[in-house]
């Protein structure tokens, strides 16, 4: 066990140099400066002559950290206009000038709702001599809920919540969010025209698509009415959901509903998109970590997107070919990947995807030696626990309760916290997905 003890140190260090690298206020400041009197954003450049007000605005789990960077700055004091940026609940900073509002997630809650509103105020009061910095980080989707009537808070949330429960991927989870919404899939930056917009981005999204990252508020949106009524109808959910969305949805198919705005629309015409921080830049810097410490180590990918439970199936036959035919890589070796995976809930245990993800992969791995797989949110909760995931090894199984019967009720948050296993950083004020690391030790030398 000495070994395994090792390895689970030196897994939770890779770990934490992929949050320090997923840090908003270093990402946010890396891309955006003020000099000589103009704001750079890479290579946009704003004077701040022309400019009447600036307003920052936006919503997610990095909200408050980007806004620390936003007045790091040190804007002049003249332009600083009404700014307005939601949170979740524990994810605040100290701030001199921008509001922060904290509210619910995943669940939207009527906080969000009032705040989304302030938004969209703030948003639509600017002129065309204003510049609208909007904030937009993990968790942007469920803390700006600002459902387009009649779709009223509650049946935003039974919708969420069964979209949560079902097994969509991100994508088209936001596709249905965004035609229910006032503010999503571009909308928010049809609301600021003429004003200019720069949207900083930290994405938590496979691929990073503009579209994607927080519903896409300020983006062109690809997804249609009818797309969010076929995803729906694909889970079996149509008829489940209120009826106030089920006949929203049904009408913007009709065309009787403004489409949400489409590439080229006038809207985006003084809109700037600029990602500054992604799930691949925290890999990266989890695989230098790893090699420092002596890994041989390989990147798997940071594209990983599927059922859980599988995608854990998939990392253990990894790690037992390491350790059996020294391939892909030899040992000591580390396997690092990226993206964010879905569980399809069928008990009523409490738990996400990353606990999951190790309940799965440990239960595959039981017995084999020198082996420890961890599985973290990069923003320190892993669905409504308050734990960023797990750590297990191939005696994890040996040491604890019937896991399979866990795993059969999603409750991996029990198993783990009855054996001290859980993964605990707390809120990280950053959200770049997730970061799965698998680590087979050097065998023992065969003695004769």
């Amino acid at each position: 066990m000495k070994i395994e003890r090792k390895l689970r140190h030196q897994a939770l260090e890779i770990f934490r140099a992929a949050l320090a690298a997923a840090d908003p206020v270093a990402a946010t400041l890396r891309h955006v400066r003020l000099r000589d009197r103009t704001l750079l954003a890479q290579r946009t450049r704003y004077p701040l002559r022309g400019i009447r007000k600036i307003h920052v605005i936006g919503g997610g789990k990095a909200g408050a950290s980007m806004a620390q960077a936003i007045e790091k700055l040190d804007l002049p004091q003249a332009l600083r206009g009404p700014s307005f940026v939601n949170v979740k609940d524990g994810y605040r900073a100290r701030l001199r000038w921008i509001e922060l509002n904290e509210c619910g997630h995943p669940i939207p809650d009527e906080r969000g709702v009032r705040g989304a509103a302030r938004i969209a105020e703030i948003s639509t009061g600017a002129g065309a001599d204003d510049l609208v910095i909007c904030l937009i980080s993990g968790g942007a989707s469920a803390l700006l809920p600002l459902p387009a009537p009649p779709v009223t808070l509650d049946e935003k949330q039974a919708v969420t919540g069964l979209l949560l429960a079902s097994g969509a991927s991100i994508h088209e989870f936001n596709a249905v969010r965004k035609h229910i919404s006032r503010i999503k899939g571009g909308q928010l930056a049809r609301m600021a025209y003429p004003a200019r917009v720069l949207a900083l981005i930290l994405s938590d999204v496979i691929g990073d698509d503009l579209d994607v990252i927080g519903s896409g508020l300020t983006a062109p949106d690809p997804s249609t009415f009818a797309g969010a009524k076929a995803v729906l109808e694909k889970y079996g959910i149509l008829g489940r959901v209120p009826a106030a969305v089920r006949e929203r949805l049904e009408s913007g198919a009709r065309g009787e509903i403004r489409e949400t705005p489409k590439r080229g629309d006038p809207a985006f015409a003084r809109a700037q998109n600029l990602i500054v921080g992604s799930n691949r830049l925290a890999v990266e810097a989890a695989a230098a970590k790893a090699h420092e410490l002596g890994f041989n180590t390989l990147i798997l990918s940071t594209q990983v997107e599927g059922e859980t439970r599988e995608i854990a199936r998939m990392h253990a036959a990894i790690a037992k070919e390491i350790a059996r035919y020294r391939r892909p890589l030899a040992p000591p070796a580390c396997v690092i990947s990226g993206g964010e995976t879905t569980v399809t809930i069928r008990g009523n245990g409490l738990g996400g995807r990353n606990q999951e993800f190790v309940l799965a992969a440990a239960i595959d791995l039981a017995g084999q030696d020198r082996t420890v797989v961890l599985s973290g949110g990069t923003d320190g909760t892993d669905g409504p626990t308050p734990a960023a995931g797990a750590i297990a090894d191939g005696q994890t199984l040996a040491r604890g309760p019937d896991a399979r019967q866990f795993l059969a009720a999603n409750d991996s948050y029990h198993f783990f916290e009855k054996l001290g296993d859980l993964v605990i950083t707390g809120p990280t004020n950053t959200n770049v997905a997730d970061v799965r690391i698998l680590l087979v030790g050097r065998p023992e030398p065969v003695r004769l």
